[in-house]
């Protein structure tokens, strides 16, 4: 009796172990490519989490490569959900580099132009219309750094495999192996728009073109239940195909749409999310998309929880780590290899990258060094990888694309105050000497200008530059008495400067040099009180800048700070004044001197970003010249909304030369609202106050102006276009003012 009730017990025993050690059925989850729609897949993976399913294998194309990947490697969706909500789309979707990763040699003249034409191969070649984002590769390898010994997706915290297509042969590729960096980066590669990338002997474009549902592949890993997220729209009806260009559209989703109907009946659970309203480049709502995906997700989060309930009631609880990332904040790096250099030397490459072998670094210190050297303009991309050594330790492969030495550089602009002008640039490095840049720029439009520069890096770490450069330029002013236009003249006018400087971090620079400066005056409309002739002078100055700015056309954040302190000496007039039309003959009456002063100026610009719309403007300027008593020639000049000559004070409200004063401050606050991605309404006050200082060196009654300014503002391929209207309290006057691009 005692034997077969122990043997009843060992059976049901047995039974109910068997049950619990039965294979537990592996869960896939596909995500489609569908660009900025994509982001709609972090609301499903949300929805998983929440339910507490364990994720077994996932595949993705394109933007779902992307996001799967993340998952794949280990970050929950939330964290995926706040990783995409701090990137700067616009950044890493561009060829536009951070201006904060640009040395400060480069600053000034970085996204100048509308057009920039390298010399390759006998000749200037058009520009290719792609992107290769040196950003967006640095935001890859920073946030895949955890895993980067993993050569094998099928090892990471969750088997990962991407799509992507063989441009030569048209053949659909699963990524599973190599680096997983260049895996997405090639499975999103939107031909025409995003360069193809080399991989493992083939050039490789976005998977969507062949497969952008890859619900096959998923289940070729082994996943029994597969859920499937598919933000890629279906076919238009007729009736919406209105125009050719729709048509070709429609043509080249043919395949896709019957292959995504045939990889649906595959899912288990399928959740189509097609998005109307948004496209794959509305990056811009990327919160709204986001948000989108949650609701799709919470609404599909009673599922996914009986699912899970019902998979631990039949085989036990599933044990979810609470972290999956590998913990891994950076590697010791005891060899490196560069690949990809021909006319630069290794020696130049590590000394810009200040990168020294047998050191630590996280990724993100390892951006940063890429940066010192990318910002150089000498490299087009900049891309490693880490392989781990037997001593624990890791080799780094720097893959580097040098940019052609030489480029054509063209640009338009219109301004109220100079007209219409086409602005042409040759830019060589290494033209003349190693390490140095040459470049001639050419205005030709209503005001003539002509510059030549030649700088030279000096230094192991070329951080310290030698400049010398020439200008000539023509410039018709009008003069105004009491804020009405009074005559017109020409000013010709001459600049010779040699300065060094020395730059810290692509932040700082300082430094010393002098100038000599020629003008040449010449009435064109006659005025009450004018001059004619030419002068003369020389300027020793110290010299101080700070640029923190994100970018050069509409920062959203940072600081500029331009400050300069010099010597003004050896003055050579040779001039004539006139006043109702005659010659001044006793000139002690105007009480001019032309003896040695001390002249400074300083600009400050500030950005401050609130909320994703708003960014916050503050900018002061001010110039003194101490003990100048040339009325004019010397003189701080007031009006206009963008800088375009010598001495120039911009003022909301009042045109260009309205004010002259040799001792000025003024302080501008002002609110920029993106309307749109390239949409912006710019409101402005300001206050200036002039004549503050005598030529006596002392305090001297001051006088107070007050003006407002309403832009809006278009950035497009050719520069800004902006409209505004200005009104000035003292002058009583509504102004307008245009300025197109970028000016000389």
């Amino acid at each position: 009796m005692m034997k077969n009730l122990l043997l009843a017990i060992a059976t049901i025993l047995l039974v109910t172990n068997t049950a619990h050690t039965q294979i537990r059925p592996k869960i896939g989850v596909v995500l489609s490519g569908g660009g900025a729609k994509g982001l709609a897949h972090i609301g499903i993976l949300k929805a998983i989490d929440s339910a507490g399913l364990k994720v077994d294998y996932i595949t993705g194309t394109s933007m779902g490569s992307i996001i799967g990947a993340l998952y794949a490697a280990g970050y929950r969706a939330d964290t995926i959900e706040k990783i995409t909500k701090n990137i700067d789309w616009d950044l890493l979707l561009s060829n536009s580099a951070s201006l904060r990763s640009l040395i400060m040699e480069e600053k000034d003249e970085y996204g100048r132009y509308a057009v920039e034409l390298p010399w390759a191969n006998g000749g200037f070649k058009l520009p290719n219309g792609v992107i290769e984002s040196q950003e967006l590769w640095l935001k890859f390898m920073e946030l895949f750094f955890r895993v980067y010994k993993i050569k094998d997706f099928s090892h990471l915290p969750r088997a990962f495999k991407c799509i992507a297509a063989d441009v030569a042969t048209g053949e659909g590729v699963s990524l599973d192996s190599g680096e997983i960096t260049l895996a997405i980066r090639s499975s999103m590669a939107i031909p025409s728009v995003f360069t193809a990338v080399n991989y493992n002997g083939r050039k490789l474009i976005d998977g969507a073109v062949v497969r952008n549902f890859p619900v096959s592949d998923v289940k070729e890993m082994g996943a029994n239940i597969i859920v499937g997220s598919n933000v890629a729209g279906s076919l238009l009806p007729a009736e919406k195909i209105t125009n050719v260009f729709q048509v070709l559209q429609q043509v080249a989703f043919f395949r896709n749409d019957a292959d995504e109907k045939k990889q649906a009946t595959l899912c288990d659970i399928y959740i189509h999310q097609p998005l109307e309203g948004y496209t794959m480049g509305s990056f811009a709502a990327a919160a709204d998309i986001i948000k989108e995906g949650r609701r799709t997700g919470d609404s599909l989060y009673p599922r996914l929880k009986k699912l899970a309930d019902s998979l631990n009631a039949a085989y036990g609880p599933s044990i979810l780590p609470p972290n999956l990332l590998p913990p891994i904040d950076s590697v010791k790096i005891t060899d490196y290899q560069i690949t990809g250099l021909t006319r630069m030397t290794q020696a130049f490459f590590l000394h810009r990258m200040q990168f020294l072998n047998n050191q630590w670094y996280s990724a993100e210190a390892l951006s940063d060094h890429i940066r010192k050297a990318f910002g150089t303009r000498y490299f087009n991309k900049i891309t490693y990888s880490l392989e781990p050594l037997a001593d624990s330790t890791s080799r780094i492969v720097f893959s580097v694309e040098e940019n052609p030495h030489t480029f054509a550089k063209v640009g338009i602009n219109y301004n109220s105050f100079t007209g219409i002008s086409l602005i042409g640039n040759l830019t060589a490095r290494n033209f003349l000497t190693p390490y140095s840049r040459s470049m001639v720029t050419v205005n030709v439009g209503e005001n003539m200008h002509i510059r030549a520069e030649h700088l030279q890096f000096l230094g192991r770490y070329k951080a310290v530059s030698l400049t010398s450069s020439v200008q000539a330029e023509t410039l018709n002013f009008t003069t105004y008495n009491n804020f009405n236009k009074d005559g017109l003249y020409k000013q010709n006018y001459f600049v010779a400067d040699m300065h060094a400087q020395w730059a810290l971090k692509r932040r700082y620079s300082m430094g010393l040099g002098t100038r000599f400066e020629s003008f040449g005056y010449k009435p064109q409309i006659a005025s009450f009180f004018e001059l004619q002739g030419h002068t003369s002078l020389l300027n020793s100055y110290l010299f101080i800048n700070l640029n923190t700015l994100s970018n050069a056309v509409y920062p959203k954040r940072g600081m500029k700070i331009q400050a300069e302190g010099g010597y003004v000496f050896s003055q050579r007039p040779a001039l004539t004044y006139l006043q109702a039309g005659h010659v001044i003959t006793n000139l002690d009456s105007l009480g001019f001197n032309f003896q040695n002063f001390v002249r400074t100026k300083v600009n400050i610009e500030g950005y401050l970003p609130f909320g994703d719309k708003y960014t916050g403007l503050a900018q002061v300027q001010g110039g003194i010249n101490f003990n100048q008593r040339v009325s004019i020639l010397n003189d701080y000049f007031v009006g206009g909304l963008t800088n375009v000559f010598r001495n120039q004070i911009t003022f909301s409200g009042l045109s260009e030369g309205t004010v002259h004063s040799s001792s000025i401050a003024s302080l501008m606050l002002g609110l920029r609202y993106q309307m749109y991605n390239s949409l912006y309404v710019t409101a402005k006050a300001n206050a200036l106050y002039y004549n503050f200082i005598g030529s006596d060196n002392n305090p001297s009654q001051a006088q107070f102006l007050s003006g407002y300014s309403l832009t809006l503002g278009y950035n497009f391929i050719l520069g800004p276009l902006e409209i505004s209207a200005m009104y000035c309290d003292q002058a009583k006057q509504l102004r307008p003012y245009i300025n197109l691009g970028i000016p000389f």
